[in-house]
C-alpha cells in the first residue's frame, strides 16, 4: 500500500524549465539600459530566491557603478510587465512532469505549489499547461508576507491544502526548498534534475534524478 500525504512543489528548476523565458526578459530589460547581454548560464545562478533578488543580483552583475539608474524596484515593475505575459513562450514542463503528478494524484497525494514567483504568475504558467486543477493549493512569493527560505510560507501553503507537516514532502532544486522544509519540520527531496548545485542534495532528506523518480521516492520518505 503506497503511503500518501502531501506533496509540494517548487516551480521554477523543479516543474518547469523557465530559464529561457527569464532569461530572455532580463537581456530585454539590459537592452533597454544599453547593457551588453547576459549567458542562460548567468541568469540560472540568480533564480530560486524570488524577483526581487533575481533584480537585485542582476543590478550588481551588469551596472555595479550604477551608471544606468536602474533600480531594483523598477526594474521589478519592468520585469514583471515583461514576463508574466508570455512565461511559457520558451519555458516547457520538465520531462515526466504530468505523468508524474497524475500518478501521484492517483495514489492519493494531495498536491501544492510553493514557488518564490509571484501567484499570478505561478497561475498564469499552470493554467496554460493545464496543471491547476490538480493542485489544491498554490503559495506564491507574494501570497504570504515571507517567502521561503522562510517556512512560513511552506506551512502557509500546508495549510491552504489542508494538510500537515508530518505527512508532507517538498520537492525543489534550491536552496530555499530544503531551508523551508527543514524549518517547516517536513520532509524534503532534491530536484537533481532542476538548476541547483548538486551538493544541495546533502541538505535534503532525498534526492530524485527525474519527475519520473519522484512517486516512489516520496512515498519511501512518509513510509
Amino acid at each position: 500500500m503506497v503511503q500518501s500525504g502531501l506533496a509540494v512543489f517548487d516551480m521554477d528548476g523543479t516543474l518547469l524549465d523557465s530559464l529561457p523565458d527569464i532569461a530572455d526578459c532580463v537581456r530585454e530589460i539590459l537592452a533597454s539600459h544599453s547593457l551588453p547581454p547576459v549567458t542562460d548560464a548567468v541568469v540560472r545562478g540568480m533564480i530560486g530566491n524570488g524577483v526581487q533578488a533575481l533584480v537585485t543580483q542582476l543590478i550588481r552583475v551588469t551596472d555595479p557603478e550604477g551608471h544606468t539608474g536602474m533600480t531594483p524596484e523598477e526594474t521589478v515593475t519592468q520585469f514583471l510587465s515583461l514576463y508574466t505575459p508570455r512565461a511559457t513562450r520558451l519555458s516547457r514542463l520538465f520531462p515526466g512532469t504530468e505523468g508524474a503528478l497524475e500518478t501521484l494524484r492517483a495514489q492519493g497525494w494531495t498536491l501544492a505549489v510553493c514557488t518564490n514567483k509571484p501567484e499570478a504568475a505561478a497561475r498564469h504558467i499552470l493554467d496554460a499547461f493545464k496543471l491547476t486543477p490538480l493542485f489544491a493549493s498554490i503559495g506564491g512569493g507574494d501570497s504570504f508576507p515571507v517567502r521561503k527560505p522562510d517556512p512560513a510560507h511552506l506551512l502557509g501553503t500546508i495549510a491552504q491544502a489542508g494538510g500537515h507537516p508530518a505527512s508532507t514532502v517538498m520537492i525543489g532544486d534550491m536552496m530555499p526548498d530544503l531551508l523551508a522544509a527543514k524549518g517547516a519540520r517536513t520532509q524534503s527531496l532534491f530536484a537533481a534534475w532542476g538548476y541547483g548545485d548538486p551538493t544541495f542534495a546533502e541538505q535534503a532528506s532525498a534526492s530524485a534524478a527525474s519527475m519520473a523518480d519522484v512517486p516512489g521516492k516520496v512515498a519511501a520518505l512518509l513510509a
